[in-house]
């Protein structure tokens, strides 16, 4: 497989108050080349540091990491200008409209000037180009960001929680735009903590939990290998219906009116719930997601209680 990122056994910890704490633990993961990679974990989970370390931006205690098959940081200076990264947020003149702050930047990484409405147009801002930076909503902003990214015209694209702050219009404008640079054939590594989110625009996914990989490969593999499989059962006692399940050796859930069942054959469960006289109205299969499939890879690590940093929004801390 042809990748444009590789890690291996990257570690990374850092001394805080006279004690150690280790933020990435012999982390190996492989993003291939081409379309979106989601980056997945909960907040501290140690995504953030990995990106600052394929940037060169700390160095890892031990390990090695490739961005396009070269090592850094000791080679980055021979793909730096193949990667554009968003790591915090960035600095643009409030006064200059989105067409004159890209103007000089681009002036000043000598890229040139016709790169402008070429990355306008990438990140749909064609149309705002002379309108003022302060003026942008938080989603336009963010794609201006991206706009400046591509302007050396990188193969890799790196954005580190790109969405966080982002109403629901602003999410899915940054989302189109990642859906779309990944259509084109670029490369773009896409850290966050909401797998809902990132599961509607990745190709492929690395899920990492206290700095190490819990799991890679395409989101249908991810789903497929997460040994979740639950049918979504309507009962007219439920409580009753509930315990004769339980009785079978089942482990249902409650959700409203419904019970939610593990169940690899759903007629299983049809039948369990007949020989005791409970027929069944509604009966659907439910569609297993990056959260299901996170929750069933960490239920024996002990990190259950990350998973609402995961799922939800943003929850407290940093993502280190």
């Amino acid at each position: 497989m042809d990748v444009a990122v590789r890690t291996v056994n990257l570690r990374k910890t850092y001394l805080s108050r006279g004690s150690r704490r280790v933020a990435v633990t012999g982390l190996s993961m492989a993003v291939p080349l081409g379309g979106v990679h989601g980056f997945l974990g909960p907040n501290g989970s140690g995504k953030t540091t990995t990106i600052r370390m394929l940037l060169g931006l700390v160095r890892a205690d031990s390990g090695t990491a490739e961005v396009f098959g070269q090592a850094v940081p000791g080679r980055l200076p021979h793909v730096i200008d193949r990667v554009g990264a968003i790591v915090e947020s960035p600095k643009f003149f409030p006064a200059f409209t989105a067409r004159q702050n890209l103007v000089l930047l681009a002036g000043a990484i000598g890229s040139p000037r016709h790169r402008v409405d070429e990355v306008l147009e990438a990140t749909h801002l064609g149309d705002r180009g002379r309108d003022r930076y302060a003026g942008f909503s938080l989603g336009m902003k963010q794609r201006l960001a991206i706009a400046a990214t591509l302007l050396k015209d990188p193969d890799l694209l790196i954005f580190d929680e790109p969405t966080n702050g982002l109403d629901p219009a602003g999410i899915r404008e940054v989302r189109d735009t990642m859906r779309s640079l990944g259509a084109q054939g670029k490369t773009v590594l896409v850290s966050s903590h909401i797998l809902a989110e990132v599961e509607q625009v990745a190709d492929t996914v690395s899920i990492i939990g206290h700095g190490t990989l819990l799991a890679e490969g395409t989101v249908s593999d991810i789903l497929g290998g997460s040994g979740v499989a639950q049918v979504r059962v309507r009962v007219a006692s439920p409580d009753r219906a509930q315990q004769v399940l339980r009785d079978e050796g089942f482990t249902p859930t409650r959700d409203g009116e419904h019970l939610v069942v593990a169940a690899e054959d759903p007629s299983s469960v049809t039948r369990a719930l007949a020989g005791h006289g409970l027929f069944v109205s509604e009966l659907v299969p439910v569609r297993p997601d990056l959260e299901s499939a996170f929750l069933a890879l960490t239920a024996d690590q002990g990190l259950g209680g990350e998973a609402d940093q995961v799922a939800g929004g943003h929850v407290g801390g940093g993502a280190a």
